[in-house]
């Protein structure tokens, strides 16, 4: 059974802003980036202790065919996303928001 899964506002705002330039770079490629993350959180969320621990509590699920990383906490029976983030960006950046 998967948990219910929460987005950040944040979080939700990174995944539309990257979905824009893989988008703008080719048609239809803002959806594979889409499905690929969605992959990922799904996988997380049917066993959400299967990924690393990278701070604390907060664990990454790495992002196939894309170079993004999804931060999560699990709270409240449910995963709360709290970065879609590049792995070029600044490391940490997302801390502020748990």
């Amino acid at each position: 059974m998967s948990l219910p899964v929460l987005f950040r506002p944040d979080a939700a705002t990174e995944l539309t802003e990257a979905w824009d330039w893989y988008e703008a770079k080719r048609e239809g490629l803002g959806g594979e980036f889409a499905t690929c993350v969605e992959a990922a959180i799904a996988r997380a969320a049917r066993t959400p202790d299967a990924n690393p621990r990278v701070h604390g509590e907060v664990r990454r699920a790495l992002v196939r065919r894309f170079p993004y990383g999804v931060f999560y906490l699990v709270e409240d029976q449910a995963l709360l996303v709290l970065a879609v983030a590049h792995a070029r960006r600044k490391p940490g950046y997302w801390l502020a928001r748990r």
